[in-house]
């Protein structure tokens, strides 16, 4: 009898039983890790869908959600009817409402601000045209305009293919401002209020809303900037003002050397000059809140430094303001009252007044005129700390803002300091000061 023979095996050695099974986990290993992937970037896209759902129910939704939910709950449970009932009801009103946010809404939305630069007090008017260029009719619904803190809304009929529509607003200006306006924002909901969507369209626009300023005549402060400039005491190699000789000395321009008197001395001789100073004009403007009594003086101080400052830049001034904050733009009469509108009031740990004069002795060390403007709580030995601090062979004038005081003139050290409680007294307050 016969058998028939199995067939032979051949021993796999444990070296490789090991390397095959590290093959097959190295191959799972990709795979494992696509999954993963896979699953995350599903559980990301549901859970972007989920933010994006919920960011249309209004709070007053989630209330009647969750009560629908509880009456499901406790209907079924407790068997009662009319809880049941009343679940029903209230997910049917939850189905309806839900129904007046289906549709489009793209209107093509433009934003037009006839000035986007007014006086406090003025009004800033502009226009808001939307278009349906669909296809498509567009159901009624509200459009929001965010103004700064506050919003104007507006309401929209029904829009047919080609249609369009234009609202015409109006921005009081109240106080000193950098205002957004915009972004539009298309709003859907239903009439009880329990869902909204919101679309937003086109881009916010800056409206400045500057300082008032007055306009005045007459002598300016500072020196004249004509072409030989303020001639100051200081030798300098090359210059305009002509002081005397001195021998060569090496780095010396050799355009400079006088060759007659080098010829007569035998010594190279080159032309030395005085320093000329063109007129630089510094404001520092105290943003510190516990100089101010209110923040109606803060505005008037604001004003006098704004006044000045374009009083100065119409002289061709080298014009440069400082607040507790840093330097701001002033390289024209629009970047200056566009700084202005955005300045705020600075923290305690900046310092006031004394801090402010400073900063500006070492960062305008040369400047001709130096105007310091504070508030009423700044005693008089606080400005004489503050004026003492100041560049040498500047001329300094100090506008304390004093809302509602009488205007007045005195000298500390060798400051004129005046004091205005309106912004009309600024243009006498600088007369007598220059008389």
């Amino acid at each position: 009898m016969t058998t028939a023979a199995e067939p032979a095996t051949a021993p796999v050695p444990p070296d490789d039983r090991a390397a095959s099974g590290e093959r097959a986990s190295t191959a799972a290993e990709p795979a494992q890790a696509s999954w993963r992937e896979v699953g995350l970037y599903l559980l990301e896209r549901a859970g972007h869908a989920l933010r994006r759902a919920a960011a249309v129910v209004r709070p007053i939704g989630w209330v009647l959600i969750a009560v629908a939910a509880l009456l499901w709950i406790v209907g079924p449970w407790m068997g009662w009817r009319e809880v049941t009932v009343a679940a029903v009801v209230v997910t049917v009103v939850l189905g309806l409402c839900l129904l007046f946010l289906v549709g489009r809404t793209t209107y093509d939305v433009t934003l037009d601000l006839t000035r986007t630069r007014v006086v406090v007090g003025e009004r800033a008017v502009g226009a808001l045209t939307l278009a349906n260029s669909g296809g498509r009719a567009i159901l009624p619904s509200r459009v929001v305009l965010p103004v700064g803190a506050g919003r104007g809304v507006f309401g929209v009929k029904h829009l047919a293919p080609g249609e369009e529509v234009e609202e015409l607003f109006a921005i009081p200006t109240v106080k000193r401002a950098v205002l957004p306006v915009g972004p539009v924002s298309i709003v859907r909901g239903d009439p009880l209020g329990l869902f909204e969507r919101v679309d937003s369209r086109d881009e916010p626009v800056d409206l400045y809303v500057h300082p008032r300023t007055v306009r005045f005549e007459g002598q300016s402060l500072g020196f004249v900037r004509d072409l030989e400039g303020m001639v100051s005491r200081e030798l300098a190699r090359d210059d305009i003002a002509f002081h005397a000789l001195s021998e060569y000395q090496p780095g010396d321009d050799l355009r400079h050397v006088h060759w007659r008197s080098t010829a007569r001395t035998g010594t190279i001789m080159v032309r030395t000059y005085e320093q000329t100073r063109r007129s630089h004009f510094v404001i520092g403007l105290s943003t510190n809140p516990a100089e101010y009594a209110d923040e109606d003086e803060l505005e008037l101080a604001v004003s006098a430094a704004g006044s000045l400052g374009l009083r100065a830049l119409r002289d061709s001034y080298k014009v440069d303001v400082r607040t507790q904050s840093g330097r701001l733009r002033t390289e024209s009469q629009k970047h200056l009252l566009d700084s202005l509108s955005g300045v705020e009031p600075s923290r305690p740990k900046a310092g006031g007044t004394t801090a402010l004069a400073g900063s500006i002795a070492a960062a305008a060390p040369a400047a001709s005129v130096v105007v310091l403007a504070c508030g009423s709580r700044v005693t008089a030995a606080e400005l004489q700390a503050a004026i003492s601090r100041l560049p040498l062979g500047s001329r300094v004038l100090a506008v304390v803002a004093a809302l509602g005081q009488e205007p007045g003139r005195r000298r500390i050290g060798e400051a004129d300091v005046i004091t205005v409680g309106d912004l009309d007294q600024l243009a006498p307050s600088l007369r007598r000061v220059l008389a």
